[in-house]
C-alpha cells in the first residue's frame, strides 16, 4: 500500500485550539471503540488481552450477584468529570437512577458510587495515577484498581474516597478472594478468573 492511500485510509481527528470536549466524543465520526478524552485529548484503547476480559467477566458478575436494588453495573461506559475529560473505567456501579435509556453514553460523577479499571500494559500510567486522581476529585467514592500477580491472577487494591482531602486512601489489597462491605457487601473468588463455570 502506497504512502497516499495508508494516509486516506487513516484520517485521524485534527484536534481543535485547547483541545476536545466531552460533548465532542459523540460526535467525532469514526472513532475507535472505546475512545477516552483525558485532559483534552483523545486516547485510543489498544486490543485487549484475556486476562483483561476475563477479570472485567468475573467482578461483573459478582459485582450483579450482591447489588442493591438502587444500583446498577455498566461496562466501558464514559463517565464525564469535566467539559475536558470522559475516562472509560472497565467497569462502573452508578445509581440506577441515572439510567437514561439505550442512548446514554455517559454518567455524571455524582451518580457513579464506584469505578474499576483493569490495567493494560498500555495503561499502567494512566489506571495507577492519572485516572484514580481525577475520578477522586471528581468525588467518585470507591475506586478499585486491577493487575495481574506472577500467576496471571488478579490482584485487586480497593481506595475509598476522603472527601476533605479529595483523595483515595486504600483500604486494602486482596488476592486469590475480595471481600468487601463498601461501598456494599460484595465477595468473588478471584481464582475463578479462568473457570468455565460461567
Amino acid at each position: 500500500m502506497s504512502a497516499a492511500s495508508e494516509e486516506q485510509r487513516y484520517r485521524w481527528p485534527i484536534p481543535p485550539e485547547g483541545g476536545w470536549t466531552s460533548d465532542d466524543l459523540d460526535r467525532i465520526p469514526g472513532l475507535p471503540p472505546h475512545t477516552e478524552l483525558i485532559d483534552g485529548s483523545l486516547v485510543f484503547m489498544s486490543p485487549q488481552r484475556k486476562f483483561h476480559t476475563r477479570t472485567m467477566w468475573l467482578l461483573e458478575k459478582a459485582l450483579l450477584a450482591y447489588l442493591p436494588h438502587d444500583l446498577d453495573v455498566d461496562r466501558e461506559m464514559g463517565i464525564r468529570l469535566d467539559a475536558r475529560n470522559r475516562p472509560e473505567p472497565d467497569l462502573l456501579v452508578y445509581r440506577a437512577e441515572a439510567d437514561l435509556g439505550g442512548d446514554q453514553t455517559w454518567y455524571a460523577p455524582e451518580d457513579v458510587v464506584l469505578v474499576v479499571e483493569v490495567v493494560s500494559p498500555d495503561s499502567i500510567d494512566r489506571d495507577r495515577e492519572v485516572k484514580p486522581r481525577k475520578y477522586a476529585a471528581a468525588g467518585v467514592p470507591h475506586f478499585w484498581r486491577v493487575e495481574a500477580n506472577g500467576d496471571g491472577l488478579p490482584v485487586i487494591y480497593v481506595y475509598e474516597l476522603d472527601p476533605a482531602l479529595k483523595a483515595y486512601t486504600p483500604t486494602g489489597i486482596h488476592h486469590n478472594k475480595i471481600k468487601v462491605d463498601s461501598p456494599f457487601p460484595v465477595e468473588a473468588d478471584l481464582t475463578e478468573i479462568y473457570s468455565r463455570g460461567r
